[in-house]
């Protein structure tokens, strides 16, 4: 929470401080020429630092998403007993884009801040949608599912083309948001349908999963269940008295990010970046608890989850409006951290006393609930430090909010989306990664836009203004839109045989936008006034 605030504040006064020099005012001081190498010097090391901290950003919203949210994600999902396709485009997709989403929401709350959030739901679509489908075409050519492709497809043609009418508009009502939101709804039920259409013609069906077995059984997890795995030595090999670790011994092993065997393996850069990894981690570690379908015990870490108690809700209460709720006295005298402090004490210590270090309770699964709520809020705290920082830049830079969502906030965004698509075309699941391009964008685009609005809206304010700050905006949402429209036609016409050919086409494609865009943004292509 320190280090967000402070970095804020510091991003405030840079803004402040870039605004502050537009408005021609002499402030008295030093020579003018000292002066002005002193401010040059100090700015070009305040931009090193915001470009440093914004890649940081990355790091712990990649981090957050793939080691905390979405595994309690999937964890809630397995609770739940949600069949594999109503997962993957309900909780799976929410975990995948929860960076964009989150920053969606954050840009939509300030109108300043608002051609941000569209350049990066337009950008982050336009990037998945030919440069990574284009890479995984290129990496392994496939032949597409046609049914599924044609239905992500349409329907994000249909938001596409929805967000675009309330662009020109420059506004969206209540109803529109909660419009965006029952599409969505809606392309869920179309899922569900269309899965059960299929299974109901080929006349098999799939067992739901018990309450804890995961959905789909890995290779390894085969050849354990089949008793070959190669850890197991047999009886004679096991020692004659159980040994039970220590709550010490299980707390600091579970507070420990760094495996020694996988460090000994791993080549050099992945071992730099894993120290870049390991500050967030810990925080994490400590605060978000994560629940394991996949192991014996759940992850049940006895004195690490019985902690959790307490720091999870802290999390909370301290990352929502900036600590704000946290912070409130209670009749000015008893501050509501300090209420959740004591109360999660008091829970944790029931818990402790009831439960063991070997096996976990049987009300585990409520742990998913908390890391995904805690892990949501280090989301949302890091996004919207994220927006803050790129809008510095744009002001630093001169750049609009439209250019910097459509690169920096898209790239970022989408680059865990990028390598984990691409590794599971070479791994041999090209079909299924290039189902993830287009149906990831369809929830960042229908709940970013419709949720990021209907949360600004109040009860005398129930209309959201949104005006497109420059001719890139209608570039970016042309380019997309006719991008979809190219792999619609193209897509059917090669029977659905994907080859180098179209993933080529897709990248090219994608770099002769990017230098349309850029060359908008610097003016170069402009429109000739009348």
């Amino acid at each position: 929470m320190g280090p967000l605030w402070a970095l804020r504040v510091a991003g405030a006064l840079s803004v402040a401080g870039a605004l502050a020099g537009h408005d021609g005012s002499q402030r008295s001081g030093p020579p003018a020429a000292l002066d002005a190498g002193t401010r040059d010097d100090g700015a070009g090391h305040d931009r090193g630092v915001d470009v440093l901290w914004l890649l940081y950003l990355f790091v712990i919203l990649g981090v957050t998403a793939e080691k905390f949210f979405c595994p309690n994600l999937s964890a809630i999902s397995t609770t739940l007993k949600l069949s594999h396709n109503v997962a993957g485009v309900t909780f799976l997709a929410f975990g995948n884009g929860a960076p964009d989403v989150f920053s969606a929401v954050v840009a939509f709350s300030d109108p300043r801040t608002a051609g941000l959030a569209v350049g990066a739901v337009f950008g982050a679509g336009i990037f998945v949608t030919t440069v990574v489908a284009g890479g995984i075409a290129l990496v392994k050519p496939f032949s597409a599912a046609s049914r599924p492709f044609l239905r992500d497809i349409i329907f994000y043609m249909v938001a596409v083309f929805l967000t675009f009418l309330i662009l020109y508009f420059g506004r969206i009502t209540l109803g529109e948001a909660l419009g965006y939101l029952g599409l969505y709804v809606f392309y869920v039920f179309t899922v569900v349908l269309c899965t059960w259409i299929h299974r109901w013609q080929r006349g098999d069906g799939l067992p739901q999963p018990g309450p804890w077995e995961p959905a789909i059984r890995t290779e390894a997890e085969e050849r354990e269940s089949s008793g070959t795995n190669c850890g197991d030595y047999g009886e004679e090999y096991r020692p004659l008295l159980p040994y039970r670790d220590s709550s010490l011994h299980i707390l600091g092993t579970a507070l420990n990010p760094l495996d020694k065997q996988k460090w000994r393996r791993k080549p050099w850069y992945w071992r730099l970046f894993k120290v870049l990894k390991i500050p967030v981690e810990l925080v994490l570690l400590f605060t978000v608890p994560v629940v394991d379908p996949d192991k014996d015990d759940l992850n049940w870490k006895r004195p690490l989850n019985c902690l959790h108690i307490i720091t999870g809700p802290l999390t909370c209460i301290l990352t929502l409006k900036s600590g704000a709720y946290g912070l409130y006295q209670i009749q000015g005298i008893f501050p509501v951290w300090a209420l959740v402090a004591l109360s999660g004490s008091v829970l944790a210590i029931i818990i402790f006393v009831t439960t063991r270090n070997e096996e976990p309770p049987k009300s585990h699964c409520v742990f998913a609930f908390l890391g995904f709520l805690a892990s949501a809020m280090w989301i949302n705290a890091a996004a919207t430090e994220l927006v803050n920082v790129l809008r510095t830049l744009g002001i630093i830079f001169e750049l609009s909010n439209t250019v910097l969502g459509l690169t920096l906030l898209a790239w970022g965004n989408s680059i865990g989306d990028t390598f984990s698509d691409l590794t599971m075309a070479r791994q041999g699941y090209p079909r299924m990664a290039f189902s993830a391009c287009f149906g990831g964008i369809i929830f960042n685009i229908l709940v970013g836009v419709g949720l990021g609005c209907l949360l600004q809206m109040t009860s005398s304010q129930m209309v959201v203004k949104l005006e497109p700050d420059s001719l890139l905006v209608w570039i970016l949402a042309g380019a997309l839109g006719l991008s979809l429209v190219f792999s619609f036609v193209a897509v059917p016409a090669q029977c659905f045989q994907l080859g180098r050919a179209y993933g080529t086409c897709l990248i090219l494609y994608y770099l002769a936008f990017l230098c349309v865009a850029l060359l908008t943004e610097f003016q170069v292509i402009h429109l000739v006034p009348t």
